[in-house]
Order: structure tokens, then sequence, then C-alpha cells
């Protein structure tokens, strides 16, 4: 882990800015923190004697925040220790994810209380790469018709004394919660979710369109993998996805890496929902960054073929191999969004989406030090985690 000194600015950068794009711009930073950012041209007589980092032209933009990862470089967040942890935090730093919520999946209750507890820990240290930020559990409250890579063995209804367990013993760590609204006791579990500041998520649902409209009503305002692992659209019966795609209250989730969902579905999200309501994520598994072969997710086991993993048993995608610039890639020159709309997707709407804004997903003052230097091939140059350079 190299950086330069505590205090320093980066120069001659095209800083990607919550107003906009600053063509010759810089960024100030102090200690972990985001001093200030400008144009060049404003620098004069300022930060005199302040070590400066000259980016020849490359794009700054702010780390990515994946809200939807359950792991990387052979490890999975259901069964790694910290060392694990470690590992899977460094391989998506490398890949531009400075902030990241442990995903698990469906499993017994003394299972998943061991992931939080774990993840508790980590976070109450000092993180050398991508930060936990907190937990998202996906399952496993959902429907075995929409299990997807989930293990049906584990499924069952809402256990609201689960949730108050884990609120009272690891406060603050449980982040986001996917479910199916459908399910019987969902929607005042979607209540205690939201009251809790647990953002509640469908997916995994055969839920029809008026039933998450209800859930809505009472709280719901996430999906996780749109378009996957749900009661499709259909014109006459719009289901899950039509619901999704139509209320502002749901942020949608995209898996964009062209095998998840089709590249006209990927454009079709991010026209219905607008850029400011959709949210990149990888749902990588421990497949990712590794080679083809045989690997497990949740204790299925699961076979990865030129990148994409499927389920032996019934040949169901498996999570992804993909990461966040990957992503990024995909949205900018297979869908045509510019690279600040796919920044939003990526950084700004997540950690807005967690309650997190005022800390990090934009550059701004006051704000982490955390970000990536692009070059116009979109290739990550350097990532930079509180200020100090991780990966170059």
């Amino acid at each position: 882990m190299s950086g330069p000194s505590r205090e320093f600015v980066v120069v001659n950068a095209r800083v990607v800015a919550p107003a906009g794009t600053i063509e010759h711009g810089y960024v100030h930073i102090k200690e972990d923190k985001i001093a200030a950012i400008g144009s060049v041209a404003d620098l004069a007589g300022q930060a005199e004697g302040v070590e400066r980092i000259d980016a020849g032209g490359a794009w700054l933009i702010p780390g990515f925040v994946d809200v939807h990862v359950h792991g990387g470089a052979n490890h999975d967040f259901m069964d790694a220790d910290e060392e694990g942890i470690r590992e899977i935090t460094k391989f998506h730093a490398s890949n531009g994810t400075t902030s990241m919520l442990a995903t698990t999946l469906t499993a017994p209750r003394e299972e998943l209380t061991a992931v939080i507890a774990l993840a508790a820990d980590y976070m109450s240290k000092p993180m050398p790469y991508a930060k936990l930020v907190g937990v998202h559990l996906e399952g496993p409250f959902v429907n075995v018709k929409w299990k997807g890579a989930q293990n049906p063995a584990y499924i069952l209804p809402p256990q609201p004394e689960w949730l108050e367990d884990w609120i009272a013993r690891f406060p603050g760590v449980v982040k986001l919660q996917t479910l199916a609204p459908e399910i019987e006791g969902s929607l005042d579990y979607i209540e205690k979710l939201a009251a809790n500041g647990i953002v509640p998520s469908c997916g995994h649902t055969d839920a029809t369109y008026d039933q998450i409209i209800a859930a809505a009503d009472r709280g719901l305002r996430h999906a996780v993998h749109t378009f996957n692992a749900m009661t499709p659209l259909h014109h006459r019966n719009p289901g899950t996805v039509g619901a999704v795609l139509t209320d502002d209250r749901i942020t949608a989730e995209v898996i964009a890496d062209g095998h998840h969902v089709h590249p006209a579905g990927v454009k079709l999200i991010t026209r219905a929902k607008g850029v400011h309501n959709v949210i990149l994520v990888t749902d990588a598994m421990a497949a990712a960054g590794m080679p083809d072969g045989d690997y497990d997710l949740g204790g299925l086991p699961v076979h990865m073929k030129c990148g994409v993993a499927r389920l032996k048993e019934n040949d169901s995608l498996a999570g992804s191999t993909l990461t966040m610039i990957s992503a990024v890639r995909f949205l900018v020159r297979e869908i045509g969004v510019s690279l600040e709309e796919a920044s939003l997707m990526a950084s700004a709407n997540p950690a807005r989406q967690l309650g997190l804004a005022d800390s990090i997903g934009t550059l701004e003052a006051g704000k982490q030090a955390d970000f990536l230097l692009l070059n116009d091939d979109l290739d990550i140059q350097s990532t930079w985690i509180d200020g100090k350079k991780r990966f170059a």
C-alpha cells in the first residue's frame, strides 16, 4: 500500500463532480478527506508547497460502491475468515470498488449470524482495501419458485425474532435485506426493516404487480438484479418487473454483464428508471477473478465456462464474475450512457440508497478521498482509498 504525503493535490484531471465534469480540474486531499475540488486555473496562490500529482488528463471519478457482492478471488463471504475478506476486498478494490456490502446467501440462522458477526468485527478495524460498510442479507425469506442459486433447503418465511437479534447484537451492520414480498409475514417484516434503517428489497420473488406496489406502500424501496429471479413483464400482467420499472419509490439494481440481462433490457431499465434510480452491482461470486472450472455457491456446485457461472444442477445463472469497472465499461460502450451517468449508477446512487451519501459516492469537500483515475479506454490507472493509493 503506497501513497504520497497526507496532503496532496491531483491536478490536470477530468474531474467527474456532481455539478458536471471539470475538464482541467484538481482534487485537493488532506489526510483521508477531500479538502476541495475545482479548476486548475483557480489553484493559483492556493495549496502552495503541497505535493502535486499530475493526472495527465485522466478521468478522476468517485470509487465504486457495490451493494450486492458475494465474493471473489476464490473466497465467499459465507465461509470466509478475516483473511478471506481481505482477499475479496483486495480483488474488488483492484477493479475500482472502494466500498461494499458483504452479501449473504440463503442459509441457516447460525451461519447468517456468523457472517454478520465477522463483518461487524472486520468493520471495527482498519480496512486496507475496499471498505465493508455493512451486510446485505439476500434471503433466506424468498420464494422457492424463483430460488435461482439460493439453497432451497433453507428457504423459510420471515422470522422477525432473527432480525431483532441481529439489530440488538450488531447495530447498524445489516444495511439491506432481500425477500419475497408475497410470502406470508413479509409486509410486516418490510415495515420492521424500514423502521430500523435497513433497506427492504424484493428479489427471488413470485410477486404480482399489485403485491409489489403494496410492499412499496409499506417501505419496499429496492429491487435486486432486476429482471433476474422475479416475475417478468407482460403487457397484461406486468408482474414484479413492471412494478419495479414504473414505481419511483423503488431503485433497481442491474447486473450489466450482457449475460444476466440483454443489452436492450439494460437500456430499458435506464430509460424507465432514469439514471438516478439505477444501481450497478456485480453479484460477484468466489469465481470472480479466477479461471474457468468448478466452484461452490452457498453449498451448491457451480461450473464456470468462459467467465459465466451456472449451477450444475439446472444450468441456472449462479451469481456472476463481473467487476464494477467492467459493468461501467459495458454501460458506456454497449448501452451508450456517458461516463458521468455510469458513475452515478456505480457510486452516487448506491451511496444514497444506503444512507451514506454524506461520506462517499461523489467527489465533494468533506467526503472520503475514495477515487479512481481512468484512461480514455476506461482502464483503471490507480485506485485511491482514504487518500492512499492502493493499486496502480
